[in-house]
């Protein structure tokens, strides 16, 4: 294929625009620090992030591509960090470790299964898997859909995260066509047109129209 000749320059591509994405976290962070809280935000986000990273690390070694191993091990770091700055300052952290818990006892079933099935079924079936799960976890911000169609608002909605994961989205998809694997390229199509479908909502709905509806209500009061 032509493209192959571009491989390593796409998988740079991809691995630095990840980085970027996953240091988008650190706007969401910087927001709890700044309201000294961390009520209001989802701590999934973070707790997705790590559990995903482990289990396509395990991919990436399976495969044994360098580039998706890197940048798996980079994002288990990163959103490591996220965790722990968000139960810092959690005001419900039995509630965080108690999500924590069952996201490592899932993870740790996964990777479980992904040692005692056979090489040579292991990549096929443990790529139907994580395909499933990723799709799940890019997806999982329009199960807001309902509240965010009743408010009328994004403001729940990360769009710096969403936006960042739509470039990814699309580079990976090029890089998994140059390298024929079809779960990369499965999981970032649909990836690509999970994130086009939450861009989308940024259009319709503002993300801070209730924000300024309080803002104006709030000013009317005092005069």
């Amino acid at each position: 294929m032509y493209l192959h000749n571009y491989k390593d320059i796409v998988g740079n591509c991809a691995f630095v625009t990840t980085m970027a994405h996953m240091l988008t976290g650190t706007l969401i962070c910087k927001d709890i620090y700044q309201k000294g809280t961390a009520k209001g935000c989802d701590p999934m986000p973070f707790i997705g992030g790590i559990g995903m990273c482990v289990l396509m690390l395990k991919y990436a070694l399976i495969l044994q591509d360098p580039a998706m191993i890197n940048i798996n091990l980079f994002g288990v770091a990163t959103n490591v960090a996220y965790m722990l700055v968000y139960y810092i300052y959690s005001p419900h952290k039995a509630d965080v470790m108690n999500k924590l818990g069952k996201a490592t006892l899932f993870v740790a079933l996964v990777l479980g299964y992904a040692q005692i099935e056979s090489k040579e079924h292991v990549e096929y079936r443990y790529g139907i898997l994580t395909t499933i799960l990723f799709l799940v976890l890019i997806g999982s911000p329009l199960f807001n859909l309902g509240e965010i169609i009743r408010t009328k608002s994004t403001a729940m909605l990360p769009f710096p995260l969403i936006f960042m994961g739509t470039v990814v989205a699309f580079q990976w998809l090029i890089y998994g066509l140059i390298i024929n694997n079809s779960f990369i390229i499965l999981q970032n199509f649909v990836g690509l047109m999970l994130s086009l479908a939450q861009l989308s909502l940024f259009a319709i709905y503002p993300s801070q129209s209730n924000d300024k509806e309080l803002k104006i209500k709030s000013d009317k009061k005092e005069k």
